[in-house]
């Protein structure tokens, strides 16, 4: 008669870059090798009507640039044709902090100037990022650098953040395979609560917590410049961080060499991730510091790149106490897709 493996017994976990608690509860899941995306979503295939496909370019919001600089393109940058924040209002000369900000009668308010702007990444409706070469994913995230190193010329700007919806659920709009980059004239509590518990990390160890990662039980995969892991205490089952192996504060000081090292692994998690989960919806978001961020700060602010699998919902006790329940251990998730071979 078959017996059912021990359960691990509950656990909460800090994490050192993020601040968060996180509960772990395995006896809320089936075994973590059972998790699937419940519905996996088909990109629509109708590339006549859609404005990214090559051919369409007219039905988009004005270009940025392209590469190459050609008909032939192979990436576009473009604005987004519904921003969040607006580049037609006038900027405030970088005076946009808590300091220049408005206090109205119901809380503080800054005006919603900003870029928002759409990487296309294929001209081709049915090739996903994970598709591509590596050195073509390379491409797509030296255009990110690029479009970054571009905005970095208005001061009023203080932090960009890179991210990607794959999949309507994740909450991506169109099936073309795009991501997305929006500035904003302020550093969003989120990114301040990340340095702030960097540096608390910093101040009691004398290391930055992302070099610090060493765990072999909790590493996937890793090349010459990156790594990628189950982080520590990951608020989202199969959460993945690709992370630089050389100290690095801001994502565009990304060479070319390094971007197509990079591109190689993101390929290869995507394509262990769509395996081993049903090609779930995910979202990806780079991590990077503050545009304005000072010398003081350098020493354990580190970029990294979370990939999050959309396996399970948030419900009101995560809404409500900013802490998740985690049903997988992340020594469990990364060992599952360690072990996972997948052709490239």
């Amino acid at each position: 008669m078959a017996t059912t493996p021990p359960t691990r017994s509950p656990e909460l976990r800090k994490d050192p870059v993020t601040n968060q608690w996180v509960i772990f509860s395995p006896a809320r899941a089936k075994r973590p090798s059972d998790f699937k995306s419940k519905s996996p979503e088909n990109p629509n295939n109708n590339s006549s009507s859609c404005p990214f496909c090559i051919g369409n370019e007219h039905q988009c919001a004005p270009e940025i640039f392209r590469v190459p600089p050609d008909p032939n393109w192979k990436l576009r940058v473009i604005e987004n044709l519904y921003p969040a924040l607006s580049r037609k209002l006038d900027h405030p000369n970088g005076q946009n902090d808590d300091s220049s900000s408005e206090l109205s009668g119901l809380g503080w308010v800054v005006a919603g100037f900003g870029f928002h702007d759409v990487v296309i990444e294929t001209p081709v409706h049915s090739v996903q990022l994970s598709d591509l070469d590596p050195s073509k994913i390379g491409d797509v995230l030296i255009a990110y650098k690029r479009r970054i190193e571009q905005i970095k010329q208005f001061d009023s700007i203080k932090y960009i953040q890179v991210f990607k919806n794959h999949g309507a659920s994740a909450g991506a709009s169109m099936s073309h395979s795009h991501s997305q980059m929006l500035s904003l004239p302020i550093v969003p509590p989120s990114v301040s609560t990340r340095l702030n518990s960097m540096k608390e990390h910093f101040n009691q160890t004398g290391k930055c917590s992302l070099c610090q990662v060493q765990s072999k039980d909790l590493l996937i995969n890793e090349t010459s410049h990156f790594f990628s892991i189950a982080p520590y205490a990951s608020s989202f089952p199969f959460e993945i961080w690709i992370i630089p192996r050389d100290h690095s504060s801001h994502f565009d000081e990304l060479d070319n060499k390094k971007a197509v090292d990079l591109g190689g692994l993101l390929k290869l998690i995507l394509k262990k991730m769509a395996l081993q989960l049903n090609n779930p919806p995910f979202n990806f978001m780079i991590h990077t510091s503050p545009i304005q961020v000072t010398d003081s700060e350098l020493p354990y602010s580190h970029w990294f790149l979370q990939i999050i699998p959309q396996l399970t919902g948030v419900g009101g006790f995560e809404l409500g106490s900013g802490c998740y329940i985690n049903p997988v251990f992340p020594d469990d998730a990364a060992k599952i897709l360690r072990e996972l071979n997948v052709p490239i």
